[in-house]
């Protein structure tokens, strides 16, 4: 069970309110999210594209910018190396445009999943040689290349590296002092931009790497005397997909992204770009959109799978070719295929999610602090999605391994105040490879190495039973009958929300529970019908755990309530939850609408 906290932060909420023209809820709301101080207020709120950072304070800018353009000017060809989820995709979609419009000869390479894997490898790096390619840019991958990376040097190429991965590092005694610092190893490419590499003054470093590609091409785009952002240009195209891989890459939606994000929702909602179009049309959101604004949660939930499904199950190349597209007709066959990789990614991911988590009830992993988890049979590419929904069920970092060509490979998450990245790195000795992030990370290994990782990663865990408790923050203890329509309106002055940036949520006492129904092909949702304190009857709708749900009211009030609940017979039962507030518009019909979080 959850723990909950009423946020507590203080400040003066009439005065904040009076000063932006905002209530005093959303100023607590706000405050709660550690915006403080005029200037961080109005950039939150009213942010505009021309308060992004500067490009060219990212550290190795000036040497890439110059190398691109000496060889675009002696006509060497140049190709892009980029990943195959959707920050990849997006990243190699947003260099190949840029630099094809300013007169490059460049081409792609995406590493399969399957026969690659992740980044930059030594097959890839001769294969370029063996194609007449005179330079290399990687994208979101290569700050961990560093053998291949020489190698390529080897064989006289140049290299430029843009990535917003950890830099891998060693930790290594001091001889004066005796203390243990970390040594960061950098790959020896001609250019790294990478906003996490030691001597880097750019002020934000959570940002992905389509956004540091972008940051690439503005420089260039610059240095070039073409049309800047924000003038209708290729650069507002490019800015789109740095913002759609920004949502699908879970950064934080704060400071810069927060700006890039609502504005790049902004441009997609009208985009010009014929494969995205497309691929909002197959999956019915486009024709819906009217009156509507397009939202973070149609990126990360709807439209990002469909990108990153073409990378699990096939090639990614699809994705960027659907990208690429030039006319409708031509994008929404490519659309619909990848609509239907995702379809059946969604049918394997919910068959190896329950494997793993009876494998986890009927063993002693159940009682591991970091769980590891060995599903031979399962497909690698969704190792990473069930390794997620395992975290979330348990509320416990999570590796979820399987069999591969090259040994065994995984991806892990992790929650609060487990660096997995860190983490891994103490237990190195057991990777062939390996990277991440703080919260999300992939690895390889041979399979005699898979329970003594267990074993140490576990060991080493300094993880307390607190901590392992998720923490649900709940904004403002308010009770339903205070929701209205210009709450809800005002509320999305915060969108967009996500990682960083949550949906506001609020809380009430014993909400009265009329009755429940089902809904949905496979039961996944169930609508309430629920009573607030000044009689008036409201829909909540639930989109969580029924067997959750179920159990928590048996236990309080017994089965017969419970039946009595979903056979619409009233049953005097009424729980603590946690809420956000909404509209609904169905049918012409605009109506508020509760959606339930949290119970008890």
């Amino acid at each position: 069970m959850a723990k909950w906290f009423v946020a507590a932060k203080r400040a003066d909420f009439n005065k904040i309110a009076q000063e932006f023209g905002i209530s005093p809820v959303l100023a607590r709301i706000i405050r709660n999210r550690d915006i403080v101080g005029d200037e961080q207020i109005r950039k939150y709120l009213y942010g505009t594209i021309d308060e992004l950072y500067d490009p060219w304070l990212l550290k190795g800018m000036k040497e890439a910018v110059a190398i691109l353009e000496q060889k675009i000017k002696d006509g060497e060809k140049i190709r892009i190396i980029g990943d195959y989820d959707a920050d990849g995709v997006c990243s190699t979609f947003i260099l190949k445009r840029g630099l094809e419009y300013c007169g490059a000869i460049v081409d792609t390479a995406i590493p399969h999943r399957m026969k690659d894997g992740y980044g930059l490898n030594e097959h890839l790096v001769e294969e370029a040689q063996k194609d007449g390619v005179d330079t290399i840019v990687t994208c979101d991958n290569g700050i961990a290349a560093k053998d291949q990376i020489a190698l390529a040097k080897s064989m006289g190429m140049t290299v430029v590296v843009t990535d917003h991965h950890e830099i891998p590092y060693e930790e290594v005694i001091a001889k004066d002092s005796g203390e243990t610092r970390r040594k960061y190893i950098l790959p020896p490419a001609d250019a790294v931009i990478d906003p996490k590499q030691p001597g880097c003054e750019y002020p934000f470093q959570e940002i992905c790497g389509a956004v540091v590609a972008f940051k690439l091409m503005q420089c260039f785009f610059q240095e070039k005397g073409l049309p800047a952002l924000g003038k209708n240009g290729v650069l507002d195209e490019l800015l789109e997909f740095a913002a759609f891989a920004t949502i699908c890459d879970v950064m934080q939606l704060q400071d810069e992204n927060r700006i890039l994000v609502r504005h790049g929702l902004a441009l997609m909602q009208n985009s010009k770009n014929a494969g995205l179009k497309a691929l909002m049309e197959v999956n019915g959101i486009l024709p819906s959109m009217k009156g509507k604004k397009l939202g973070a949660f149609h990126i990360g939930f709807v439209l990002g799978p469909c990108l990153n499904a073409s990378g699990r199950l096939d090639t990614a190349g699809r994705a960027l070719e659907l990208l690429e597209s030039k006319t409708r007709e031509e994008a929404i066959p490519k659309a619909a295929f990848l609509k239907q990789l995702n379809d059946s990614r969604k049918e394997m991911t919910e068959r190896f999610v329950e494997e793993a988590a009876a494998l986890i009830e009927n063993s002693s992993l159940k009682e591991d602090r970091v769980l590891v988890v060995f599903l031979p049979d399962c497909h690698e590419s969704i190792a990473g999605i069930i390794a997620g929904r395992i975290r979330e069920r348990y509320y416990k970092p999570t590796f979820v391994l399987t069999y591969s060509e090259e040994g065994v490979k995984g991806s892990a998450r992790s929650i609060e105040g487990y660096h997995i990245y860190e983490e891994m790195t103490k237990c190195r000795h057991y990777f062939t490879k390996y990277g991440g992030h703080k919260m999300a990370a992939g690895l390889s290994m041979e399979e005699e190495n898979v329970e003594a990782f267990r074993k140490e990663i576990n060991d080493l865990c300094s993880l307390t039973e607190d901590d392992m408790e998720e923490r649900v923050h709940i904004d403002v203890p308010m009770p339903v009958s205070y929701v209205n329509f210009s709450l809800v309106e005002e509320l999305e002055l915060l969108e967009p929300f996500g990682t960083g940036n949550a949906k506001p949520v609020f809380a009430q006492k014993d909400l009265l529970f009329l009755s429940a129904r089902v809904l949905g092909k496979n039961g996944n949702a169930i609508r309430f019908t629920v009573m607030d304190d000044q009689d008036k009857c409201w829909e909540m709708m639930y989109f969580g755990n029924r067997d959750a749900f179920d159990s928590c009211v048996e236990k309080k009030y017994g089965k017969i309530a419970v039946e009595r609940l979903y056979e619409q017979k009233g049953s005097g039962i009424r729980l603590n939850v946690v809420y956000y507030p909404g509209i609904n518009t169905y049918q012409g019909n605009t109506r508020l609408q509760l959606v339930l979080q949290q119970f008890m």
